[in-house]
């Protein structure tokens, strides 16, 4: 430091001995030296003094001084003599002028004659100015200002390819985006992927030259792509240079990666900053933990800083802790504001509580707004009014935005229609999402079309499993009870007793009637009459018709005759028909029997 200024001290004074002995190039050095420094009344005289001698770069450094000075008209004067006379920087700094003043046809003359020299303050000043007009030659000037080295031309020349980029996709375009510029990037020419991967080169040029919101971009890029070690570096140098963006991304990051604690600083240092998402993130952590009255501090500062998230966590936290009445203020605050999951929200609650003219309409808004979940929620509220042609619409709504319970609702729907093939599409799409019920009705419907299977004769291999059964075996994996029944009486189709009775067990203790039944049935040819005796009793109780006979039958040839009567009564109230037939003769027989 000290050589640095020991030399600059004695180039000062070599060039002030040329400067007097009337060396006109040295008084121009000179005073621009002088002017760096800040010395104005030093650099005055030696510029003019050059200038006067016809020295354009003291002229344009003459009009420097005299606009810090304040005298921008007389600095005006002089840019022009130095721009006339070729001076590239006074055209600049004359076509900014001219701006200043919204003189925009004169600042367009000067700075184009700036860009057209060369000058990369020229480039991009120009390309403001024609983007600010919508003039689509702006992308040529800003690309010729990145390209040499403007780092702000390169991210602006970057959020416009990413922007082109987003159109050319929600075309579903891939031949580009046409601009009528003759800069390579329209024209018929990049593809949406192509115009991404082009922005993500400028903004790694503005972001090695310290833009930090261009560091910001390129991390969410290479994050998207699943580059995270790199995407944390770019966010870490973004947040370091006092990006409140990147330092709430890098916490997300790092929570991901099972970092909270080193989340929780960067989402602090975020929020401090003002960041709404890093607060909101800062609130959820402490929910988590318990610490509800910190999250319920940091909601508020998210909604304080605008972020209208902020006020639906309010509500979702005073919900979880049944303060109902301030949930609902927060939700309809943030619904009020456009958030549609809040809208929800706040029509779920306003339904909860019987008012359900009131929460229609907030179903209405959020479904409008895109929320799936209150497309489906209407479809349930004109199912409850019996209104099935509107709930179905909404359901289909919802169901093409893959809601597994709203496609499972248009299967039904399609299946009582009689329209099978649409049926089986919905419950597909639903029993692959892990609906237990969509797969059970899928098995069922693929069941009724499938053949008879033929007879096995002992010794003959066992079929394989068809498509029905695999769909069955989904969903009583799931805990779906009829479908472990039907598994269980596939399984004793193809002689699998074992694998029968541990269906049937595994439905019936989960409350299936119909499980606890087969159950019996089987146990009872294995000669555990008793066991089975046990089941048939549950399923009985339960209101299970046939169970009740069987147990009848089994007191009447033990011999307990009162017993048998009483549970074939039993029968006879359950039913069904054939049941209670069944029951009514043997109730007579042992009635005879007991009389006698």
């Amino acid at each position: 430091m000290d050589r640095d200024e020991t030399g600059e001290a004695a180039e000062e004074a070599r060039q002030r001995l040329a400067a007097e002995a009337g060396d006109v190039e040295a008084m121009s050095v000179l005073g621009a030296m002088l002017l760096r420094r800040g010395d104005l009344d030093g650099a005055e005289p030696h510029l003019r003094a050059a200038t006067a001698a016809g020295d354009r770069a003291a002229a344009n450094n003459l009009g420097v001084l005299l606009h810090q000075r304040g005298y921008a008209d007389e600095a005006a004067g002089w840019w022009r003599i130095a721009a006339v006379a070729g001076s590239a920087a006074a055209a600049h700094a004359l076509g900014r002028h001219h701006r200043e003043r919204g003189d925009e046809p004169a600042a367009e003359y000067w700075l184009r004659q700036s860009a057209e020299q060369g000058h990369v303050l020229g480039a991009y000043a120009l390309a403001d100015l024609l983007e600010h007009r919508g003039d689509s030659v702006a992308e040529q000037w800003m690309r010729a200002a990145a390209e040499r080295g403007h780092r702000e031309a390169a991210y602006r020349l970057a959020r416009a390819l990413d922007r082109q980029a987003v159109r050319a996709g929600e075309d579903g375009s891939d031949n580009g985006v046409g601009n009528g510029g003759g800069n390579g990037v329209g024209n018929g020419v990049g593809s949406s992927e192509s115009l991404l991967d082009e922005a993500e080169q400028w903004y790694r040029q503005a972001a090695a030259r310290g833009h930090r919101r261009a560091a910001l971009h390129l991390g969410a890029i290479l994050e998207k792509r699943g580059e995270l070690k790199e995407a944390g570096r770019w966010y870490l140098t973004s947040a370091k240079d006092g990006e409140a963006r990147a330092a709430c991304a890098l916490g997300f990051l790092l929570r991901d990666a099972g970092d909270t604690e080193s989340a929780a600083v960067w989402w602090l240092r975020a929020a401090q900053d003002g960041d709404g998402n890093a607060a909101n993130a800062l609130g959820a952590l402490h929910a988590e933990r318990g610490e509800t009255q910190t999250a319920e501090r940091w909601y508020r500062a998210a909604m304080d800083a605008g972020d209208v998230n902020g006020a639906y966590n309010l509500g979702l936290l005073c919900a979880e802790q049944g303060r109902i009445a301030q949930a609902e203020q927060w939700y309809r605050r943030a619904a009020y504001a456009g958030h549609r999951e809040a809208a929800n929200a706040l029509a779920i609650l306003l339904l909860q509580g019987g008012d359900t003219t009131g929460a229609e309409p907030w179903f209405s808004k959020a479904a409008e707004a895109g929320s799936v979940d209150a497309a489906f929620n209407l479809g349930i509220l004109h199912a409850g009014r019996g209104e099935e042609r509107a709930a179905l619409r909404w359901y289909e709504r919802a169901a093409a935005a893959g809601h597994t319970e709203a496609a499972l609702q248009v299967g039904i729907a399609r299946l009582r229609d009689g329209d099978e093939l649409a049926a089986e599409r919905h419950l597909r799409c639903a029993a692959g999402a892990g609906s237990a019920e969509a797969a059970y009705r899928l098995a069922t419907l693929l069941d009724a079309r499938r053949p008879p299977e033929p007879a096995h004769e002992l010794g003959e291999s066992v079929h394989e499993k068809t498509e029905c059964e695999e769909w069955y075996e989904r969903a009583a994996s799931q805990g779906h009870r009829r479908a472990q029944v039907r598994v269980g009486m596939l399984a004793a189709a193809r002689g699998d007793v074992v694998e029968a009775a541990r269906w049937y067990r595994e439905a019936a203790e989960a409350g299936s009637r119909n499980g606890a039944f087969n159950l019996g049935l089987l146990l009872a040819r294995e000669g555990s009459e008793p066991e089975a005796a046990v089941w048939w009793t549950r399923a009985a109780d339960a209101g299970h018709g046939r169970s009740a006979l069987r147990l009848a039958l089994v007191y009447a040839r033990r011999g307990e005759l009162a017993e048998g009567q009483r549970w074939a009564d039993r029968a006879v109230a359950l039913g069904p028909a054939e049941v209670a037939r069944r029951a009514a003769r043997l109730r007579d027989a042992l009635r005879e029997e007991l009389s006698a």
